[in-house]
């Protein structure tokens, strides 16, 4: 077996195993969230747990303090009281307020009241200890003197509280952290994509550069030797083709210089360039509005995206009869350019991993026109561009989106004072600029 052939089984493998990587992506995440519930809903259980036994403790405190009240009003002469108000003095944290049958308040204890007056002190406690009853959180004592009784009302302690809202909290720290090493990590891979993609755009550049310099010197030689030549216009063509090829790449990286440009004109010659390296099964069509379009635009890496979402617009219809075709529609502050095509379409799980790099559907292919696509329109145009709608065995609808160019110089003939004016050119620079 060839070089070559190792070569390309090689390829293929590592498609299939990114395709298949890409493919499971989905699934991983989706296991890392269940994981991470779990875990959260483990941590919520548990210390659901650890309060309620600390709540039936406080309970069973409570019932041992209502038995000392009880003891305490009952107490004659004789009782020795030293353990009975002892129990009673112990506890500092619980809030009990203790009641009468007729609804007055006996005593209190770790309960913090309003009010400037006694009357509104004695007010604030009768309305918490009605809560409390009304929570459940009573004793009743009868005192076996004309069936009267006293209403031991307690809360939850502060501790008991702060447990109960601890893990909530816990939780939220926890992922506010995750939240800011996840847009750390992202914010460097992406830095770290950005450096990979300068450094191979300059490199090819600087690559392309040397070999381009010595065709054209070459041409030159040839037109010389060979004047009447009829192949010679082509590969000047084919070489101009090379140096525009370069001048893209020697762009990323850097912010290109956007100009107020004629969207149709230039849509109209990558039509014309695609279809003459086209099957004729397949039929290109740009659906030209009667009024000029004009956007800011940097020409040649623009033209690229259209010529990457026609070259993949063709690799999907397989060599088969097919239609391109390219609508432009405007609003109030955008202009939208539809690409539609005949081909496969697209499956419903791989729509959000088209502008991945890396990803495919082709045998022979690296995934990364259309992640370059997506940079050149979103960083370099201030754009947008999505998929607006994909179907299986029907097509793909490609939807790019671009920001109105100010058209300041209308605008400018009808101010007449120079102070605004200066404003408005000094806004435009900046709409500009950014």
């Amino acid at each position: 077996m060839s070089c070559e052939s190792f070569e390309t089984i090689n390829h293929v493998e590592s498609r299939f195993f990114d395709m298949k990587w890409t493919s499971h992506l989905r699934q991983i995440r989706i296991l890392f969230i269940i994981i991470a519930m779990m875990i959260a809903l483990a941590s919520l259980v548990v210390s659901h747990l650890l309060v309620s036994d600390l709540a039936k403790e406080e309970t069973a405190r409570m019932e041992v303090w209502a038995e000392a009240m009880r003891s305490l009003n009952a107490a004659d002469e004789h009782t020795d009281l030293s353990l009975v108000l002892k129990v009673i003095n112990e506890n500092h944290t619980i809030p009990v307020i203790v009641m009468t049958h007729q609804g007055k308040i006996q005593t209190y204890r770790n309960v913090g009241l309003k009010g400037k007056t006694r009357k509104d002190s004695l007010n604030d406690a009768i309305s918490q200890a009605k809560r409390m009853r009304d929570e459940g959180h009573v004793i009743r004592i009868l005192l076996d003197k004309h069936r009267e009784y006293i209403d031991v009302c307690y809360d939850e302690s502060l501790l008991l509280r702060r447990l109960s809202w601890y893990p909530y909290v816990q939780l939220s720290v926890v992922l506010l952290f995750v939240c800011l090493a996840l847009f750390a990590l992202l914010t460097l891979k992406r830095a770290e994509q950005n450096r990979v993609w300068v450094g191979l755009s300059k490199e090819t550049a600087h690559q392309l550069g040397s070999p381009i310099s010595s065709l054209m010197a070459w041409m030159e030689i040839m037109k010389e030797s060979y004047p009447d030549d009829l192949l010679l216009p082509e590969m000047e063509n084919d070489v101009k083709r090379l140096q525009l090829v370069a001048d893209r790449f020697s762009k990323i990286g850097s912010q290109p210089t956007l100009e107020a440009t004629d969207l149709m004109a230039v849509l109209r010659r990558v039509m014309a360039y695609m279809q003459s390296r086209t099957s004729h099964t397949v039929v290109m069509t740009l659906h030209e509005s009667n009024e000029k379009v004009m956007a800011n635009l940097n020409v040649s890496l623009f033209e690229w995206v259209i010529e990457n979402l026609c070259k993949n617009a063709v690799d999907a219809m397989e060599g088969c009869n097919g239609r391109i075709d390219i609508c432009i529609s405007e609003s109030e502050r955008t202009i939208i350019i539809d690409l539609t095509d005949t081909g496969k379409g697209i499956r419903k799980k791989d729509l959000k991993n088209v502008f991945r790099p890396g990803f495919t559907t082709k045998k022979r292919g690296w995934g990364l026109g259309l992640s370059l696509t997506q940079r050149i329109v979103e960083d370099y145009h201030r754009g947008k561009i999505f998929i607006k709608h994909s179907e299986v065995g029907q097509g793909t609808t490609f939807r790019i989106t671009l920001p109105r160019p100010l058209n300041t110089q209308i605008i400018l003939s009808f101010i007449t004072n120079p102070f605004l004016k200066s404003l408005l050119m000094l806004s435009h620079l900046i709409h500009f600029t950014l």
